[in-house]
C-alpha cells in the first residue's frame, strides 16, 4: 500500500492497481474495488485507434430540464441525509425530477461491477467472485421506506459468477421491500440469468408486479451491441417464460434506437416481443456514455418515436413509452395509463407536482 500526494493520482493502490473510491480512475482503466477484486472503469477498455462515427451535435430535443419540484427536493434531502444510493443519481438520468416527484425510483442490487461488457453500457466490468452484501435486502426496504416510494424499480448488474445469477438475492430484496412497505409496487428489471428459466421463476414468484428484461436492440445488432453471453433469442425466451409461469405478471422490455437499426428491423423486434407475450415496451435514444463505447449512428426524431409507438400499439402492446429521453424505467408507474407516460410528440408535457 502506498500513498501519493499528487491529487491526479490514486491515493492508494495494490500491486500497482489503483483502489477506488480513493481517487478518480480514467474510463477504460483497471482498478481494484474495495471488496478486493479488479474491474474496468466504465466497462470497456480504451481503444485509441478507434474512429468514431460523427453524427453532429445533440439536437435540441435531447436537452433535459433541470430537476425541480417540492417532492423532488424532499426526496433528494432524504437521499443525502441517509447516504442512499439510487441508479437515478448514479446514472445521471435526465428524468430524475419527474420520477422522484411521482414517488418512483430505481435501485441497483448486487454491487456496481458487472460480469459482462456490453458495448453500450458504462457499468464497470469485472468478476465480483461471488461477493454479495447480506444486508442489502433490509437496506433496500429501508431505502424505499425513507424515500416514500410508491413504485420502485429494482435492477442489477449481471452476476454470472453466482450459481443462480443472483435470482435468490433479487427475490430476497423483493420480499423484504414488500414486508416493510406493504403499499409499494415492485418492478424487477433483471439480468437474463444465462437463459436458466428456473432462476426466472424465482424472481417472478417473489411477488413483483412487473418483470422486465431488456432486449436492448434489434436481432442483427445484438452482437456487437451486447456481450456475447447475452442473446436476442435468450431474452425472448426469458420474457416468454415469465409470462407463462405467472400470467398475471406484466412483462416489459426496452429498445435503444440510433445504433444503425432500420425501420423494418424495429418492426421485426416489436413483432417478436409481442409473440413472446410482452405487455410493455419502452423506446429511447441511445447516447454514447464514453468515447470507448459504440458511436451514435443517428438522432431519432420525436415524430419518428411517435410513429414507432403507433406501430407497437397496433401490434397489441398495453403501452409503448417512446421518446428521445425515455429510459427503461422512465415513469414506470404510469405505463398502464396508456398516455405514453405523459409524452406528446416525443416531448414532455407538465405533470402535477413537477
Amino acid at each position: 500500500m502506498s500513498t501519493m500526494t499528487d491529487s491526479t493520482k490514486p491515493v492508494s493502490e495494490f500491486k500497482g492497481i489503483p483502489i477506488v473510491p480513493s481517487a478518480p480512475v480514467r474510463s477504460g482503466d483497471k482498478y481494484r474495488t474495495v471488496q478486493g477484486f479488479t474491474a474496468i472503469k466504465d466497462g470497456i477498455k480504451a481503444s485509441p485507434g478507434a474512429t468514431p462515427i460523427a453524427v453532429g451535435r445533440k439536437p435540441a430535443w435531447l436537452r433535459a430540464p433541470m430537476p425541480a419540484g417540492r417532492l423532488f427536493d424532499g426526496v433528494r434531502q432524504v437521499v443525502r441525509e441517509h447516504r442512499l444510493a439510487t441508479v437515478c443519481e448514479e446514472a445521471k438520468c435526465p428524468n430524475i425530477g419527474e420520477c422522484w416527484n411521482a414517488g418512483t425510483a430505481t435501485l441497483m442490487l448486487m454491487g456496481e461491477v458487472c460480469t459482462r461488457a456490453c458495448r453500450f453500457c458504462a457499468v464497470d466490468t469485472g468478476n465480483p467472485r461471488r461477493w454479495l452484501d447480506p444486508d442489502e435486502p433490509l437496506n433496500s426496504a429501508r431505502t424505499v421506506q425513507l424515500m416514500g416510494l410508491k413504485y420502485v424499480v429494482l435492477t442489477s448488474v449481471n452476476r454470472d459468477d453466482l450459481d443462480d445469477g443472483g435470482a435468490g438475492h433479487f427475490a430476497a430484496c423483493v420480499h423484504e421491500i414488500k414486508r416493510v412497505n406493504t403499499g409499494t409496487a415492485v418492478e424487477a428489471l433483471t439480468p437474463d440469468f444465462q437463459g436458466r428459466l428456473i432462476d426466472v421463476e424465482t424472481v417472478v414468484a417473489s411477488g413483483v408486479e412487473v418483470f422486465a428484461q431488456n432486449v436492448e436492440t434489434v436481432r442483427r445488432l445484438t452482437h456487437p451491441v451486447r456481450d456475447p453471453r447475452a442473446g436476442y433469442e435468450q431474452t425472448l425466451s426469458v420474457l416468454a417464460h415469465a409470462k407463462r409461469f405467472r400470467p398475471a405478471v406484466l412483462t416489459k422490455t426496452s429498445l435503444m434506437l440510433g445504433l444503425g437499426e432500420t425501420d423494418e428491423e424495429i418492426d421485426e423486434a416489436l413483432s417478436d416481443l409481442r409473440a413472446a407475450g410482452v405487455d410493455l415496451v419502452t423506446l429511447g435514444q441511445y447516447l454514447r456514455p464514453t468515447p470507448n463505447h459504440l458511436a451514435v449512428e443517428r438522432w431519432v426524431r420525436p415524430d419518428e418515436f411517435e410513429r414507432y409507438r403507433d406501430r407497437a400499439l397496433a401490434l397489441g402492446f398495453l403501452e409503448c413509452v417512446a421518446g428521445p429521453l425515455v429510459r427503461s424505467s422512465y415513469r414506470a408507474e404510469r405505463a398502464l395509463e396508456r398516455n405514453n407516460a405523459g409524452l406528446s410528440g416525443g416531448q414532455r408535457v407538465p405533470h402535477a407536482g413537477t
